[in-house]
């Protein structure tokens, strides 16, 4: 069987999965479980086996034209070079761990059929989107993967807070999507193809008239689909969905498509400064951000969500620095412990037995009822955090090493202010990184909230889960670097020894740092009557009242749901807390920028409708509604009227011709 026949079957395997899947959900559910864990292990195989034939070397291109358009024609097409076949394992990957996972903890959900066939639709999508080398083709998997966050995200369709989130993820991302459309035509029109060979070519003999507007056109859609600032806010609101999904929307699929799009198509942004710059600020906002709303929040999964965020900065960094091998080396680290980060706060969530007792301030003696979640998660905070010999590490230093290469004048593609600003930014964030990760390892396995009720051992596919992906999350890094420059362009991945050292301490003292003030917030809440009463949820909760009273401070009728006084990141960030917590009251913005007035336009085009326009209408039908009336009278239904009326009108003729006659 050859490489592109191996190729086509990747993606269609899942897809046929689905189809069956919802067709057989009702009539035949014991192939429901079967059908959404088969076609995604079996798609592993087959990209695995395309990746050992590629092996980093000559790209795969084969391509059918679709349909005759005139002069831009529409081909199905592959292109698969090293950065494809190894994307296309992590998202293989992570879809069968995604699907094994869910077997158990979505067990008794009854619309489980409906669940898997849309995950492993949203798995076909993204590999649509890898493996395609047509823009046309890809904008497909781009498009299908955005319905499929709407329906996934709002699973829980019964909660306002599941349904605000599907629509807010659509939208948001639907906003980016229309300039990155137009942008992709403005593209194809220089190019005079859609092929992602002949825009390459295109760009390198300077055969595009408008890099800059181009670029950042379709910079827009990539801030939509990698939630990267200013269009990010909708992915720490799409935790409302099942946690499966959001390992599979975080690690694997949806936003890592926008870093994987600017990856492909590189050499049309490094054509414009400008736009090279632009994704620079971009990616350090997006970093600095999204690692201090991280550090505020008390949703685990909202941690995770602004993580993610933050991830993605990283690696929009280094495409803002000219290194697409760093950036997609990050995406590949990042894949893997990030889904193991969520699948381990979702057996968390599910010891609690509800999900709405992820908040952190609410966890108690976890440590010893999960072990399993609790030493793989610790495995993945370490490789958040870029701790060595943790994959993180050598992925993060790939960054920060490409960054400080820029810095030093070595590239005459992007600008050195783009390196500063990359280096700069990610050296902070790689401190607030560590703050969080520590934070949220103490507050979720150490914390002294209101210990959960024991709902028993987790079920064996979703523990076996974690293990897996320990393993790539520990070790990927480490032979990584050694071995991905052969399929990534033959750049250098080794860290370097200034950005190591760098990184490692400032990442260090992010996590002594949260230490302390943990110890210290500990302290103090055992010597006040509020702490005294969220470490010994049996005491009497009058002493909150009693607390509040005197401080001036109001009561709370819950007291797990009371702040934890011994939560680090209240002291560190301090002021920035409040704000931060709010994710910088961005949605605030937005509301009172676009919402309010689209509503209000929205108003008024209503009011205009039904009070201007209605009125001519209803006005131009009074007058047949009248004379219909009047004719209506004289329909008596008595046959004589009607005949005296035809007689009497006999002899008014007759009179009338006999005038004109007599006249004439």
């Amino acid at each position: 069987m050859t490489t592109t026949t191996l190729a086509v079957l990747v993606p269609l395997l899942p897809f046929l999965g689905a189809a069956a899947g919802l067709l057989l959900g009702r009539t035949a559910p014991g192939f429901v479980r079967p059908l959404a864990v088969l076609p995604p292990l079996a798609s592993l195989v087959l990209a695995a086996l395309v990746a050992v034939r590629q092996g980093g070397g000559t790209t795969v291109d084969a391509h059918t034209e679709l349909t005759p358009t005139g002069s831009v024609p529409i081909e199905l097409a592959l292109h698969i070079d090293g950065f494809a076949a190894l994307v296309a394992v992590l998202v293989t990957c992570v879809a069968a761990c995604v699907q094994i996972y869910s077997t158990g903890y979505l067990r008794d959900d009854p619309r489980y059929p409906s669940y898997a066939a849309l995950v492993s639709l949203f798995t076909s999508a993204m590999l649509l989107v890898v493996y395609s080398g047509d823009l046309i083709v890809l904008l497909v998997g781009w498009e299908v993967m955005g319905i499929c966050s709407y329906f996934l995200v709002g699973h829980y369709w019964e909660t306002p807070e599941a349904r605000a989130a599907s629509l807010k993820a659509f939208l948001v991302t639907k906003l980016g999507d229309v300039p990155f459309l137009i942008g992709l035509f403005a593209l194809a029109g220089d190019a005079g193809s859609f092929r992602l060979t002949r825009i390459l070519g295109a760009v390198t003999s300077g055969g595009i008239d408008h890099p800059t507007l181009v670029a950042l056109l379709l910079l827009a859609g990539v801030a939509g689909k990698s939630a990267q600032f200013p269009l990010h806010t909708w992915l720490p609101d799409a935790m409302a969905g099942p946690t499966p999904v959001s390992a599979l929307i975080h690690a694997a699929t949806m936003v890592a498509a926008g870093v994987y799009f600017i990856a492909r198509l590189l050499p049309l942004f490094e054509a414009s400064r400008a736009a090279m710059v632009v994704l620079a600020v971009m990616a350090a906002v997006t970093m600095a951000g999204s690692a201090l709303a991280a550090l505020a929040q008390d949703d685990i999964k909202r941690v995770l969500a602004y993580s993610t965020v933050g991830q993605l900065g990283y690696m929009t960094g280094a495409l803002a620095v000219g290194d697409r091998g760093a950036a997609v080396f990050h995406l590949l680290a990042h894949g893997a412990f990030k889904a193991l980060l969520f699948l381990a706060a979702g057996v968390v969530i599910h010891a609690a037995g509800t999900n709405s007792l992820a908040a952190m301030s609410r966890m108690r003696g976890l440590r010893d009822r999960v072990p399993d979640a609790y030493w793989t998660m610790t495995v993945a905070l370490l490789a958040l955090a870029a701790i060595p010999p943790f994959s993180g590490f050598f992925s993060k230093e790939s960054v920060l090493g490409a960054a400080e290469h820029v810095t030093q004048g070595h590239t005459g593609h992007t600008p050195g202010a783009a390196g500063w600003i990359v280096l700069v930014s990610g050296l902070l964030t790689a401190l607030l990184t560590a703050a969080y990760a520590t934070r949220l390892w103490l507050l979720a396995f150490r914390g002294r909230g209101a210990e959960a009720p024991d709902h028993g051992r987790q079920p064996l596919s979703m523990t076996v889960v974690l293990w897996v992906l320990a393993i790539p999350s520990l070790a990927l890094g480490g032979l990584a670097y050694r071995v991905l420059p052969d399929w990534f362009d033959g750049r250098d991945l080794t860290p370097t020894l200034l950005t190591s050292i760098l990184g490692t301490g400032l990442a260090l003292v992010g996590g002594l740092l949260t230490y302390g003030a943990w110890q210290r917030g500990t302290a103090l809440a055992a010597r006040s009557p509020l702490g005294a009463v969220a470490a010994h949820p049996e005491a009497d909760a009058g002493l909150v009242e009693a607390e509040a009273i005197a401080t001036h401070r109001p009561a709370y009728g819950d007291v797990a749901s009371a702040p934890d006084p011994a939560d680090p990141g209240r002291l560190l960030l301090g002021p920035l807390h409040r704000p931060a917590a709010a994710g910088f009251h961005l949605d605030a913005l937005y509301e009172a920028l676009f919402v309010r007035p689209v509503r209000a336009g929205a108003s008024l085009v209503r009011f205009l409708d039904r009070e201007v326009v209605d009125t001519y209408v209803r006005g131009a039908a009074a007058l047949p509604r009248l004379l219909g009336a009047a004719v209506r009278r004289a329909q008596t239904g008595n046959v004589q009227t009607y005949v005296s009326a035809l007689l009497a009108g006999t002899v008014v003729l007759a009179v009338a011709v006999l005038l004109v006659a007599t006249g004439a």
